[in-house]
């Protein structure tokens, strides 16, 4: 189901917090009582959890929220989007945040899980999965690997973050962020959904906004890297656990777009049991 912020969340929406779209899921039995809190990256909204993972994590009695960020998907500031930085993105996980009733474990892909490290620098989580994300390095490194090594691709994803999808032929798309298995039908429904990005948020992960790991208190956290994501290496994916101590699991047979992979279940079973097997979500009482 999607919602409206005010739904979801307290407080008054005024001009500088535009409405943003929720989607929301609540188990018939609740099991567990922290709730799963999913965060998307660039160029797509809330609809790339809605797919696989969200229906998956409610089956196990788990209730899950997806917002999609201003400028994204159904939320308002589609007009401000190219100015729209990662700290108005924090903003919105912290609205989000503040008006649940528990403390979400916090899930973020790529821009999402960039933007839940900057969040780290203030606030805390009981803890934190990230998917494919930026490394706390940022962009750069994988930019000029993408120069040097496929300057086509990266020609189409400059294009695409301010044409939008019609800049990005289907091959280039699938070896962006798919790993090659993926049916066509499939590819050409979820390219359809593709948006443009905001320059001033992709500038923010190269070099103006990276995060500070010495600032935060971070929560238990998981890493998960793709072994043929063609956008982050294993190496900076090893980096990003390094940085936060965080435990690690590189998934193969998958590019960038875990969540929308063929092996979706396999991950989805892995960040289920790193959850339960390290207690960090508790039961409700029978």
């Amino acid at each position: 189901m999607s919602v409206g912020f005010g739904d979801a969340a307290s407080g008054v929406v005024t001009p500088a917090e535009p409405q943003l779209e929720i989607l929301v899921y609540q188990p018939s039995k609740p099991v567990f009582r922290a709730p799963l809190l999913f965060l998307h990256g660039a160029f797509v909204a809330a609809w790339c959890w809605e797919v696989h993972f969200l229906p998956y994590f409610v089956r196990h009695g788990f209730t899950v929220y997806a917002p999609s960020l201003r400028g994204h998907g159904r939320s308002a500031g589609g007009q401000q989007l190219q100015q729209t930085g990662i700290d108005e993105f924090v903003c919105d996980l912290e609205r989000v945040v503040a008006g649940l009733e528990h403390p979400p474990v916090l899930i973020g892909h790529s821009m999402g899980g960039f933007v839940i490290q900057k969040y780290l620098e203030r606030h805390t989580a009981p803890a934190v999965v990230l998917m494919a994300s930026v490394p706390p390095s940022g962009l750069m490194q994988s930019s000029m690997r993408l120069m040097l090594a496929d300057p086509l691709l990266l020609t189409q994803l400059t294009a695409l973050q301010g044409i939008g999808p019609g800049a990005m032929d289907l091959s280039s798309a699938q070896r962006a962020v798919f790993s090659g298995q993926l049916p066509e039908a499939e590819l050409l429904e979820y390219a359809r959904h593709l948006q443009p990005e905001s320059q001033r948020a992709l500038w923010d992960m190269t070099v103006g906004a990276l995060p500070c790991p010495w600032r935060m208190q971070t929560p238990p956290m998981l890493v998960i890297g793709a072994q043929d994501d063609a956008l982050f290496s294993v190496a900076e994916v090893e980096q990003t656990a390094r940085a936060y101590n965080a435990d690690l699991h590189l998934q193969p047979d998958m590019g960038h777009a875990v969540m929308l992979e063929l092996g979706w279940r396999s991950l989805a079973e892995r960040v289920l049991d790193w959850l339960v097997a390290k207690r960090l979500v508790a039961p409700f009482e029978p």
